[in-house]
């Protein structure tokens, strides 16, 4: 005998779904060239990075979800390179598969968790082309990001979220 009750199961949904990914916006400067490259030869620049995150609601189930990267190098108060990226992802969310309350941490931390790897390859590749050594990002903590901006309360994600690193 078969079990016809197994042959009409349905799959679990899909919680997050993506459909693209893509770099909304770019900068990358070095306003004081060629000198700059003289004085990094004496002194490793300082190099402060910011992390914005972000998401906004599209319409139905889908949103977008933005990584925003902002790092400014300077030697002896000098910039040597100014770098910006915002850096997005279209998800569509299952609503099944992700609660309400859910939402809003689900694209605030695990969204940006798998954007990063592109995010720092992208930051690695333009340092590289602008004439400087890679700057290999390091991983950030998206939890703890997600936790200092909004605490352990989900927002509503009609909001437009970010967070400082």
């Amino acid at each position: 005998m078969s079990d016809t009750s197994a042959n009409t199961k349905q799959p679990a949904p899909v919680p997050i779904r993506f459909l693209g990914q893509f770099i909304r916006d770019l900068s990358f400067e070095v306003p004081h060239a060629p000198e700059i490259f003289d004085d990094m030869r004496r002194t490793a620049p300082d190099i402060p990075v910011s992390f914005d995150i972000g998401a906004r609601h599209t319409g139905g189930a889908t949103f977008e979800v933005s990584i925003n990267v902002s790092l400014r190098a300077s030697v002896s108060e000098r910039p040597a390179f100014i770098l910006e990226l915002a850096y997005a992802a279209m998800v569509e969310v299952d609503p099944r598969a992700v609660s309400e309350d859910q939402l809003h941490p689900a694209l605030l931390i695990e969204i940006p968790r798998y954007l990063f790897p592109f995010v720092r390859q992208i930051v690695s590749d333009l340092t590289v082309g602008g004439g400087f050594p890679p700057l290999m990002l390091q991983m950030v903590d998206f939890v703890d990001l997600y936790r200092r901006k909004f605490g352990d309360h989900p927002q509503k994600i009609e909001l437009l979220a970010s967070a400082q690193a």
